[in-house]
């Protein structure tokens, strides 16, 4: 096998298990529920939000490290500290401790995301980068939307803790695999230590965002604490950007911001990573609550978007290195568009192979040409000495994304006067809103082709010297 395939094949099985712990868990509720009758679904309900506010808050910090210390290094302590936060989640004797737990895991995934497509650009051509993109976001793709379905099958095979401990039997044999395989690349010219305070106004400040949008639906949008919580929020993000602008190494330079086709494309991606979280979550909830489906009927009923974004990986690819991104995410917009509205009309009575598996497909489309198009469009111009630094940046608004789908759908539902087909139907359409509009942002993004940007530019476009190393497969830590 080719060295840059072993890259994407370690680096794939690492993003697997960090994205898929963000929706796997959702089927596990009513077990956790049962397991800890003491704590209340308020409660229990931080098992799911410590692990996005903690992972969304510590991505940015982690990716300017890796670029600084080495992106092999975080990448393998990231793996570590996820597996060690995964045994102690699967034996957790409380509530507290899982939930302390999930926040170990949540800093590893902050580590293994960045690192893991800033270790696998490098080892592809400029032309072929919208290949690799392609098949590392269907990696993610595919476990997030497989969450779901795999929880429901641990749970009903061997209980909740098997749904954490599973991701020892996944991530050993990767982690051996990766201190084989990996070679370590750096920034050479970093320059001075990265801001730590900005770090610290980043992480509050993202962290603020996410709380509140999470409680969204138990505050109100009238409440204090929403009200305060986002002010905070917003406060230390504002700071953050005036600080950025006269420190020596900001967390996150001014430079990468400006980039056009990494700020549009990283809007659409939040856009359409808002959209997709809230189908993932709103199609669990209308197949047992509307169709009566039991959790493993459910996870079957599931699958079909998965593994039709997985099949569909490498044409995309290939379409998006011919023809670029726009041609790419374009579509995979109004693909998952086309599918939510198809579930807005979908009947009370269940028939899957009538009403459902076009949608799935459909939505599975979307996301196969969504995700990796806007990615593709974020890197084809980034300096390839910051590649950590902006994969954490759009994994945090992915994450940040993801949080504000959820909440979006839950306030939804919550207003209807029960679970009826017809707030389910409410529910898809503001999601296929959410599709259109992505595809919308993808229209802006214009011609982006990929080039090799050799380092951060000091000012405007033109870029500098090369200042990015790779040392030998397998020493460098």
């Amino acid at each position: 096998m080719a060295r840059q395939w072993k890259v994407l094949l370690v680096t794939s099985v690492a993003v697997m298990m960090a994205l898929l712990d963000v929706t796997i868990v959702n089927v596990a509720m009513p077990a956790l529920g049962a397991a800890f009758p003491d704590s209340s679904l308020n409660d229990l309900s931080w098992v799911l939000n410590a692990y996005n506010v903690v992972f969304a808050a510590a991505l940015i910090p982690a990716g300017r490290l890796a670029d600084r210390w080495g992106r092999r290094r975080i990448f393998l302590a990231g793996v570590v500290l996820f597996l060690v936060g995964s045994a102690a989640c699967g034996l957790a004797p409380a509530a507290g401790l899982l939930i302390a737990a999930r926040s170990v895991q949540a800093l590893g995934a902050a580590a293994i995301m960045p690192t893991s497509l800033g270790l696998l650009l490098p080892e592809f051509p400029v032309q072929r980068r919208a290949t690799a993109i392609a098949l590392w976001t269907a990696t993610g793709t595919v476990a997030g939307a497989a969450g779901p379905s795999l929880g429901g099958a641990l749970v009903a095979w061997q209980g909740w803790r098997w749904v954490f401990l599973v991701n020892l039997v996944i991530g050993l044999p990767g982690l051996v695999a990766a201190v084989r395989v990996l070679r370590e690349t750096r920034d050479t010219t970093p320059g001075p230590f990265p801001d730590v305070v900005g770090a610290l106004l980043l992480g509050g400040g993202v962290g603020a965002l996410a709380l509140a949008v999470i409680r969204l639906p138990d505050w109100g949008a009238t409440s204090a604490a929403f009200g305060g919580t986002l002010a905070v929020g917003a406060a230390l993000l504002v700071t953050l950007a005036v600080r950025s602008g006269r420190h020596p190494a900001p967390i996150i330079e001014p430079a990468l911001v400006r980039i056009r086709s990494f700020s549009v494309a990283n809007l659409g991606s939040l856009v359409f990573a808002a959209a997709m979280n809230a189908l993932l979550l709103c199609n669990v909830l209308f197949l047992t609550q509307v169709w009566r489906y039991d959790s493993l009927t459910t996870g079957g009923a599931l699958t079909a978007g998965p593994v039709t974004a997985a099949a569909l990986a490498p044409l995309v690819g290939r379409l998006g290195d011919r023809f670029g991104p726009r041609a790419v995410a374009l579509p995979g917009g109004l693909f998952f568009g086309t599918g939510a509205l198809l579930l807005a009309r979908a009947p009370g009575e269940a028939n899957f192979v009538a009403d459902f598996l076009p949608a799935a497909v459909l939505i599975g489309a979307g996301a196969a040409f969504s995700f990796p198009g806007f990615g593709h469009a974020a890197f084809a111009e980034f300096p390839r000495t910051r590649f950590a630094t902006g994969v954490a940046i759009a994994s945090c608004l992915r994450q940040v994304g993801a949080v504000l789908g959820v909440a979006v759908l839950i306030t939804v539902l919550a207003d209807g006067s029960d679970t009826s087909l017809a707030v389910f139907h409410r529910a898809y359409q503001v999601i296929a809103a959410g599709g259109l509009l992505a595809a919308g942002v993808a229209l802006t993004l214009g011609r982006v082709r990929a080039r090799d940007v050799a380092h951060v530019p000091a000012a405007g476009p033109a870029p500098r010297p090369a200042g990015d190393t790779v040392a030998g497969p397998t020493t460098g830590r």
